[in-house]
């Protein structure tokens, strides 16, 4: 990777791509969605905030089946969230190895081993619809796969040999495993249901490991609406509040079930389905059981969200 950082995040020379999404200038500034650091900040914070630098910062893009992001350039440090194979984002600097990056999908912003992420951003033309998927050298299943790419990673594609795509970036996937980049799931908790059973870790985003807000951003992706990726912030900026009954009656599908740093999904009127640390994995049980043992662990249901959208 480049070590510049006084280009413009705009997109890369004879392509398209979407600017990040513009800074509401009433949302109070919160270091996992602002790029700001007491000697360098995104140019779009110039006003905001101080700082010894502003850059507008360079396009990038994930050239490894998923990256950690962190909240500090170190690989002992938290990991809050994962950037997966084919995804953009914008590099406001590389230094000993970790760049500095906000994310597009979601705005999310941290630090990620600069070695993972290219300067030659190829626009995504399909995604990966299946949980996983393997990418072949050849349009050969026989043939030892060289990667394994996860759900809604980015692709482009050149050509269809069979029943494989080819991908500009090398290699071969299986049709039925990928959909044009404006193709979606019907319903999101499908989605987050095929995830039952995945391990729990905290910061994941795959079939490999995932976390309470995790399931729900990728499941709601899957199915083509944005999420923020954290739970507060999901709890903030999606779907409308209902009162939280006493009895639980009245809820359904889809319903998100927030505890203070929880979430879970609503399967039908009374199972839940949730990344859990108590069960370390993906798990459904029902919601009187899991308020009953959450209570017990000193946290109490906060609010109960319903998406309009998915509700027709």
């Amino acid at each position: 990777m480049s070590n510049q950082n006084t280009g413009s995040a705009g997109a890369p020379s004879g392509q398209t791509g979407k600017p990040l999404p513009p800074i509401d200038p009433n949302a109070p500034l919160d270091r996992r969605r602002h790029a700001f650091r007491p000697d360098l900040a995104a140019e779009n914070l110039r006003g905001r905030v101080e700082a010894e630098r502003f850059v507008s910062g360079n396009w990038g893009q994930v050239v490894v089946p998923s990256i950690q992001i962190r909240n500090k350039p170190d690989t002992s440090a938290a990991v809050d969230t994962e950037a997966l194979f084919g995804e953009v984002l914008v590099v406001y600097e590389v230094a000993n190895g970790w760049a500095w990056v906000q994310l597009l999908r979601d705005g999310y912003v941290g630090y990620a081993q600069a070695d993972a992420i290219s300067n030659d951003v190829e626009w995504p033309s399909h995604r990966v619809k299946a949980l996983g998927t393997f990418v072949f050298p050849e349009p050969d299943i026989k043939k030892p796969p060289v990667a394994h790419l996860s759900l809604n990673s980015q692709l482009r594609v050149s050509s269809q040999e069979d029943q494989f795509y080819r991908l500009t970036s090398g290699g071969y996937v299986a049709v039925r495993h990928i959909a044009a980049e404006d193709s979606f799931a019907r319903d999101f908790v499908d989605v987050a249901e095929r995830f039952t059973g995945t391990p729990y870790l905290w910061g994941g985003r795959t079939r490999l490991g995932i976390d309470c807000s995790g399931l729900v951003q990728v499941a709601l992706e899957a199915a083509g609406f944005s999420a923020p990726r954290d739970s507060d912030m999901q709890r903030a900026e999606i779907g409308n509040d209902l009162l939280i009954p006493e009895d639980f009656e009245g809820l359904q599908r889809g319903d998100l079930m927030f505890w203070p740093g929880h979430v879970g999904i609503m399967v039908d009127g009374i199972m839940l389905l949730h990344a859990n640390a108590h069960h370390m994995a993906v798990t459904v049980e029902t919601l009187p059981e899991a308020v009953e043992r959450i209570a017990r662990a000193g946290s109490r249901l906060t609010a109960v969200k319903r998406l309009p959208a998915l509700c027709a």
